[in-house]
């Protein structure tokens, strides 16, 4: 039978196609195959980016935007498209308007792949909420890199409810606890800070500043108060922890533990001795570090982690060194401390989870959203330590980024050149010897308790912050806190939490 000469050229036409289309997969398969070395492991990457529609990833945190970043914006975007055929669109909201903006986002079901969370930035109650993705299969088939970056005790505690909403950062993996001092005094009395640990080496280091220098305080803020208890205790909620070292899932409430009560005498009798500053119940951080830079105080208590003190002085061009008052510790609330979730309303949930992916093992992606452009906003002056190009200051910068911390595997980051070189190797020292926290992995849901919570906050406000800078006498203060939180509905809250880390504890076999 002959064939239409029409329907001849069509079929012809066909077959031209098709072969031109098994030629170029086998050119993209040839592709990736070539880049393989030279690219980190990535789903997207392994089966040829050519094969993926084009996508813009949108990424929402906290930190001002900077004035080159549609630049970073731009060169992060090409280098993604060679990756994975995605563009970025990084989307910064300034700290006093995340609340607003973003509660805005997400009641409006606006589009968005990826936003900061946090355990102390609405991560639980936002899963509560249904706002992020279960991950544990986007990462299985998306993200199989990161698990073996993170480790399993770092994604234990990200969970909520044994499941995973978002990834957290790699960084340091706990806190240390103790005080950042005054140089300029440490070098003038000769005081010998190595191995530093208890109360009484910290008071005798006090009343030396007393005695010799009546007008520079000994130790600024009540924030002394909230670092000892961090150290001592893994507070679930209202007061209510599991103490450290615990080898049972035994909630207590601290108001009844005799070490809290011998605490707070500790520090009714430093406020008797006149070391704290006069603003001692509302001045925080950021006074105390300019009263030290301005040589009028000597201490302040702070969380720690390696590095913590040169962190410290390069930011407020003043020296201070760190004493360890206690050992890291690890609890759940150190996993979720910075963490990146896929908003239930992104169009492609897994190419998000392809460019997680990268942010935990592609080091040139991490250093671009962190740091810059090479060359125009650090020099490299080794393989992993940069600096400013010539002229250019920290003042003058046009790319800083505060939020690195938030991002990836912070370990891929290159060093500045006044940190410490080895600073990765101590982390990793650090995170090693951090004690896990027996509910390691335990989130409390407030919903149930919702508004008994909200009473016990506002008798909390009455009493905590006299206690904590030692203004009142602590028996008296306790025996009335305790009192009002009664009949604010506290035995109730306490139920729930151990009927909750219960049920935790029975769920991890």
């Amino acid at each position: 039978m002959r064939i239409p000469i029409k329907l001849a050229m069509i079929l012809m036409f066909c077959c031209m196609l098709i072969v031109s289309a098994c030629g170029k997969n086998e050119a993209g398969s040839n592709g990736a195959e070539n880049n393989k070395e030279d690219a980190p492991s990535t789903n997207a990457a392994d089966s040829g980016a050519d094969k993926l529609e084009p996508y813009k990833i949108t990424l929402v945190y906290p930190a001002s935007a900077a004035k080159d970043l549609s630049l970073v914006q731009e060169e992060m975007s090409k280098y993604l498209t060679e990756k994975m055929n995605a563009t970025i669109e990084l989307r910064p909201i300034e700290w006093g308007a995340w609340d607003d903006k973003t509660n805005l986002m997400k009641i409006s079901n606006e589009p968005f792949d990826l936003m900061f969370t946090a355990s102390w930035y609405y991560y639980p109650s936002d899963v509560v909420k249904g706002q992020y993705h279960d991950l544990d299969e986007l990462m299985n088939e998306y993200g199989k890199d990161i698990p073996d970056v993170l480790g399993p005790d770092f994604l234990k505690g990200a969970r909520i409810g044994g499941k995973l909403y978002a990834l957290p950062t790699k960084k340091e993996f706990g806190q240390g606890f103790g005080l950042l001092l005054n140089k300029r005094f440490v070098d003038k009395y000769k005081i010998d800070t190595n191995g530093i640990k208890s109360m009484e080496e910290l008071e005798e280091m006090f009343q030396i500043i007393k005695q010799n220098e009546p007008d520079v305080v000994p130790i600024v803020s009540s924030k002394f108060t909230n670092v000892w208890g961090a150290a001592n205790y893994d507070g679930i909620t209202a007061g209510l922890s599991v103490p450290r070292g615990s080898t049972e899932m035994k909630v207590v409430d601290v108001l009844d533990d005799p070490k809290q009560l011998e605490f707070y005498k500790r520090m009714h009798q430093w406020n008797k001795n006149g070391w704290f500053d006069k603003d001692v119940m509302t001045s925080d951080s950021e006074q105390a570090m300019n009263m030290i830079k301005a040589d009028k105080a000597f201490a302040v208590a702070s969380s720690l982690k390696p590095g913590k003190d040169k962190e410290m002085t390069v930011q407020y061009g003043t020296e201070v060194v760190q004493v360890e008052t206690a050992e890291p510790f690890t609890v759940t609330g150190d996993a979720q401390g910075a963490m990146l979730g896929i908003s239930r309303t992104s169009k492609d949930p897994s190419r998000a989870m392809m460019f997680l992916n990268l942010l935990y093992t592609d080091a040139k992606l991490i250093n671009m959203l962190n740091w810059g452009i090479e060359g125009k906003h650090y020099v490299k002056k080794s393989d992993n330590v940069i600096d400013y190009p010539e002229g250019v200051t920290a003042e003058s910068q046009t790319y800083p980024n505060p939020g690195g911390w938030m991002f990836g595997n912070q370990f891929n980051t290159y060093l500045w050149a006044n940190e410490d070189p080895d600073k990765w190797k101590l982390f990793d020292e650090f995170n090693a010897r951090s004690e896990r926290s027996i509910i390691l992995g335990f989130t409390f849901n407030q919903e149930p308790v919702k508004s008994e919570l909200a009473s016990i906050a506002n008798v909390e406000a009455e009493f905590h912050d006299a206690l904590a800078s030692g203004a009142v006498d602590p028996e008296k203060t306790i025996a009335k806190w305790k009192e009002k939180r009664a009949a604010a509905g506290y035995d109730r809250i306490k139920a729930e939490v151990e009927k909750q880390l219960q049920e935790w504890a029975a769920a991890q076999k």
